[in-house]
């Protein structure tokens, strides 16, 4: 298949690189289960990203990703260590890798930008990217606005290159339905937050657990809408106009809810949590998920 050729992958399961959770850990247990882990860099410095390469690298000799959220303020600390020690594949979000991405395919880095929109997949394919991520408003935490459902097939049709979808997947029947639009493979976040390998604490799994297919809520506007489970934060936020109210009540949210803070934690998962009802291993969560991967036959004709 077109995505796993790409990545050199048993699986086209890409897990979705969340905040501050997607560490060595979790990447290398999902490259070593046969999808592609995806390293989280947010809170990341060239330092602390050498050794997480190196921490991977030691558990697992299969292909991996690292995340750049292109809204962080080191990203040019961060590019000269993915430079000199090259990754298979390098996923970008929230900005415009248009200054790297050339230097980064030069040194044999597969570059996939996640887009929220038709436009965005088209100036990306442009741009040289080797394949996107066309992520729906049904993820977990920063989102767009189009869904999943519409988005994935305008991305297919408007790009010859392959389409991950993203947002809303996290089953096996999710999977299915994304190679029906079109897709080439998936990107799956929630689901994997409720692996045993996530350094989340156990409010946060049993959060995901517990959510109904009503959920999650979500939060603010513009560049800084966030899909979460819904909590009393989340209630305040909703509640609240006062905007630096807000931004009091939401700093450093994620990370409360990452330590287990039920009441002033923002535990950002996507709308699929309703459909997740267990803790198990990432190499249970992937088997479950390719289930829904066509086969070599369905998938020609």
């Amino acid at each position: 298949m077109q995505l796993t050729r790409l990545l050199h992958i048993q699986n086209p399961i890409i897990q979705g690189a969340m905040a501050r959770i997607s560490t060595p850990v979790l990447v290398a247990a999902v490259s070593n289960a046969g999808g592609l882990g995806v390293l989280t860099t947010a809170t990341s410095t060239a330092q602390s990203l050498q050794a997480d390469l190196k921490a991977i690298r030691a558990s697992t000799r299969k292909p991996f990703g690292v995340n750049l959220m292109l809204q962080q303020n080191n990203i040019n600390d961060l590019l000269p260590v993915l430079l000199a020690d090259p990754v298979p594949a390098v996923f970008t979000s929230a900005g415009n890798p248009a200054p790297f991405l050339q230097n980064l395919l030069n040194v044999g880095t597969t570059v996939i930008p996640v887009i929220p929109n038709v436009e965005i997949a088209k100036k990306m394919a442009d741009l040289g990217a080797n394949a996107v991520v066309a992520e729906g408003a049904e993820s977990g935490g920063h989102i767009g606005t189009e869904t999943t459902m519409s988005l994935v097939p305008q991305v297919v049709d408007a790009v010859n290159i392959p389409v991950i979808a993203g947002g809303g997947i996290g089953t096996s029947a999710g999977v299915k339905a994304a190679f029906a639009l079109g897709a080439a493979g998936v990107q799956v976040g929630t689901a994997f937050l409720v692996a045993e390998e996530t350094p989340v604490d156990q409010n946060y799994k049993q959060l995901v657990i517990q959510a109904s297919d009503t959920g999650t809520v979500v939060t603010g506007t513009g560049a800084n809408r966030v899909r979460s489970l819904k909590t009393p934060l989340t209630e305040k936020l909703l509640a609240t106009t006062d905007s630096k109210l807000f931004q009091q009540l939401s700093t450093g949210s994620l990370q409360r809810a990452i330590d287990g803070d039920t009441e002033r934690g923002s535990f950002m998962a996507g709308q699929i949590a309703g459909a997740i009802h267990e803790i198990r291993p990432v190499k249970a969560i992937i088997a479950e998920l390719a289930k829904g991967v066509p086969s070599i036959i369905e998938y020609l004709y």
